[in-house]
């Protein structure tokens, strides 16, 4: 019989190439979001994908078929129709997951284009034997080669270009290049099938009736299934765009959160559960001075100084195997280091975030360089001495209390020794301040090169230091304390100029000097002042009996300063007699305290404390015009004129309106200058740098000058030559002593001889016989006063 005749209805042949077309630029698009995706939402875009694009694939070769007409009455076996979608849906899916693959090699698209090929034969040849008809199909077998060659190379240019387009999605001609591919697909697609078609011939059996018409409408069923499958991937276009959305909105997020990272000034860094760098912003790359392309891909362990390497290592592997957050989420300081190999201060917040199944930290590191010098610098001048960089009070109160926990609970002993330096004072008066602070400098060095490491050196303020010796015995701060005293016997050489200065050293025990640091450091204070009175340069331990004499000097001082107001100073006077006459030429003003419980309080108690504080000023002024108004009433009581002597003390000749303060005083009370005499010591005329004038303009105004106590101070026979002086006071020390002893018999009659061969008065103190009136009376002193006249009335 004759071939059964065929021919195709154009308009569904078209519509089957646009199907092609479209499902193929459906699937460049599934490609590009199965790339993008991870993980679940992968494996859940292959699985759609595949659904969709075989749907596709089939539904472009069943209306081909649809189209196809033959002479006789054609029917479908359904169930093989649908079995025929498979094959499609699994070459769609297996094209998908191997461009979903970060790397495709020759041989991977080799070998998934042959299982491709394999899938739309079989779609193709599954679909064509579904057809029941009354005749055969015999196929030429080049045209079905050369329908499977074509297959195969469909199915490798549709994976090159689905990897291509998924790799590029970020192109900007991404629409053209996707046109092209779809349409380069498509009829590919296309292609083959018609070739497969065309393979097959149609022999009819015998008794056939070729004139028979076909039982349903095939033209209609492919339109309808042509309306389903744009649907449907008009359906994949639009999750496809919805995700497009909502990926251009998260793009959008990142990059806020980008240029957020990027404009930061600490260092983020992303790093996954191995430690491998994955991210590195600006911030990173300024702190640590590596670039991006220069870490990314590396390990944390560049970063971080060697030495704390496996502890972070240790760290990472504990988090990942238990979960314990132990630094997660604080923020810790730590150290760094950068490309150079410096190391540095850092700030570090850790926190860590599982995605995909895996462990990813983030780090947000900040360099803390300044911020530890400014610390540094804020320690240095809230516990340092400015000026010699010692440890200063605040400081030593803080040590000195972890030594006495330590000491107490160990059973130890700790030494304090308070150094003052001897004269600094005058140094710093003569030479300036500036030279007193290299001093002090000085000073610190050579009192730190005399103690331990594990002792404290602190300066006080002023010319006071304190050392702290932790467990210790006594014997070892005697050791230490003269080492200081040794190493001051060397001058200290400051602008080529040679000085030299002493300390006094006073030195307090724990536990038996004092339990606490005050108490410690008032004793040591103590024991200090005493080595002062003693004649410095010296050091000395505390004993009770000094806190006793410190506390009845605190006590004077405070009653001394009460004294005035209440009224309980008096004067006494003390007769000066002309040792020819025998007769009564002057007194003496002398100060009595009289205190309501402690009674009658010696000067020589009272005379140095006021002289301390400075209260001496006060007093004096007080004696001075008190003796003045008593001699300006005994001459108006008719009594003979005499002098009356009173006693200036260095404070009050130090004053600079010294000659202004006796002046009015003189006016006040109405006494003729020739009536006063002013005694000054030798200390006095010493140490003023205007002595000369000043006692010269006392005596221009008619005053009487005499030095007290000659021959007991630092006495230069140039001062006699250059004061303007009346007259010289031997003291008792002397005239008490000229039959005991011969050489103060010889003292004595060197100075009046001296006085006389210089026109000087001389006076002697302390005369208490006759017999010592008799010597002075031989050897023409002037005058004399003494117990053996009278006593202080």
């Amino acid at each position: 019989m004759d071939a059964v005749s065929s021919s195709y209805h154009t308009p569904l042949v078209i519509l089957s190439i646009v199907i092609a077309i479209i499902a193929s630029y459906a699937a460049l698009d599934l490609a590009i979001q199965v790339n993008k995706a991870k993980s679940i939402a992968r494996h859940i875009w292959i699985g759609a994908g595949a659904f969709a694009m075989g749907l596709g694939i089939w539904a472009m070769h069943f209306i081909a078929m649809l189209s196809f007409h033959l002479s006789i009455p054609v029917t479908y076996n359904f169930t093989l129709v649908i079995v025929s979608i498979l094959p499609a849906i699994i070459a769609s899916a297996l094209a998908l997951f191997i461009i979903s693959r970060t790397t495709m090699g020759r041989r991977q698209v080799l070998l998934g284009a042959f299982f491709m090929a394999t899938g739309i034969v079989s779609m193709h040849y599954s679909g064509m034997e579904a057809m029941k008809m009354d005749a055969v199909i015999e196929y030429n077998r080049f045209i079905w080669g050369l329908s499977a060659i074509i297959a195969f190379v469909v199915s490798i240019v549709a994976l090159y270009l689905l990897s291509f387009v998924s790799q590029n999605y970020r192109s900007r001609k991404l629409p053209w290049i996707k046109t092209v591919s779809a349409l380069i697909m498509g009829i590919a697609i296309s292609g083959m099938h018609y070739t497969g078609m065309a393979a097959a011939s149609y022999k009819p059996h015998q008794h056939a009736d070729l004139n028979g018409a076909a039982p349903f409408n095939s033209t209609l069923l492919a339109y309808a299934i042509g309306i389903v499958i744009l649907i449907l991937l008009g359906l994949v276009f639009l999750s496809t765009f919805i995700d497009r959305r909502f990926e251009y909105q998260s793009i959008q997020s990142e990059r806020k959160f980008r240029s957020l990272i990027e404009s930061a000034n600490d260092a983020i860094i992303l790093s996954d559960s191995t430690g491998t760098i994955i991210s590195w912003n600006q911030g990173a790359e300024f702190i640590f001075g590596f670039n991006k392309n220069e870490v990314i891909g590396e390990k944390l362990q560049i970063i971080i100084p060697e030495k704390y390497q496996e502890a972070h290592q240790k760290g990472m592997d504990r988090y990942l195997a238990t979960g314990e957050p132990k630094v997660m989420g604080k923020t810790v300081e730590l150290e760094g280091v950068r490309k150079d190999g410096s190391e540095f201060p850092i700030e570090l917040s850790l926190a860590s975030w599982r995605e995909d199944g895996n462990v990813f930290f983030s780090s947000i590191i900040r360099d803390i360089s300044l911020r530890k010098k400014n610390e540094e610098k804020i320690n240095q001048m809230i516990y340092r001495d400015p000026l010699t960089g010692l440890p200063n009070r605040l400081l030593l109160n803080d040590r000195l209390a972890q030594a006495l926990d330590q000491a107490n609970n160990n059973k130890q002993t700790l030494g304090i020794m308070f150094i003052d330096l001897d004269r600094f004072k005058y140094i710093n008066d003569t030479l300036g301040h500036a030279v007193g602070d290299e001093l002090l400098i000085e000073v610190a060095k050579r009192i730190e090169a005399c103690v331990g490491k594990a002792d404290t050196v602190s300066r006080q303020g002023g010319d006071e230091f304190i050392v702290l010796v932790p467990n210790t015995t006594s014997d070892e701060v005697t050791k230490k304390a003269q080492k200081v005293i040794d190493s001051f016997s060397h001058s200290v050489m400051l602008n080529e100029q040679e000085l030299f200065v002493t300390p006094s050293i006073g030195i307090s025990m724990y536990p038996g000097d004092g339990r606490d640091i005050e108490a410690l450091i008032k004793n040591a204070d103590t024991a200090m002042y005493r080595v002062k009175e003693q004649g410095k340069n010296n050091f000395q331990f505390y004993t009770p009996e000094m806190n006793e004499a410190v506390t009845k000097k605190m006590q004077l001082e405070v009653g001394l300063r009460k004294a005035l107001e209440r009224n309980e100073f008096h004067i006494v006077y003390q007769p000066q007699i002309d040792v020819k006459t025998e007769q009564v030429i002057g007194a003496e003003a002398l100060l009595r305290w009289e205190h309501p419980e402690w009674g009658s309080i010696s000067p020589a108690e009272f005379i140095p404390i006021a002289e301390e504080t400075g209260l001496i000023l006060q007093i004096g002024e007080w004696v001075l015009r008190g003796a003045c108004l008593q001699n300006k009433q005994w001459q108006k009581d008719g009594f003979r004129e005499l002098r009356v002597a009173v006693n200036i003390s260095s404070r009050q000749f130090q004053q600079s309106d010294l000659v202004e303060r006796v002046s009015e005083i003189l006016k006040e009370t109405g006494l003729a200058p020739e009536y006063l005499e002013l005694e000054l010591t030798e200390s006095i005329i010493q140490d003023s740098k205007y002595a000369v004038e000043k006692m010269q303009q006392l005596k221009e105004m008619g005053i009487h000058l005499s030095i007290d106590d000659f021959g007991t101070g630092y006495s230069s026979l140039s001062y006699l030559k250059t004061f303007p002086i009346h007259t010289l006071k031997i003291d008792q020390s002397f005239t008490r002593n000229i039959y005991a002893d011969p050489k103060d018999a010889s003292l004595v009659e060197t100075i009046i001889a001296m006085a006389h061969n210089l026109n000087l008065k001389v006076i002697a103190e302390g005369v208490e016989t006759e017999e010592q009136l008799q010597f002075l009376q031989d050897k023409q002193c002037n005058e004399a006063q003494g117990y053996y006249f009278s006593r202080p009335i």
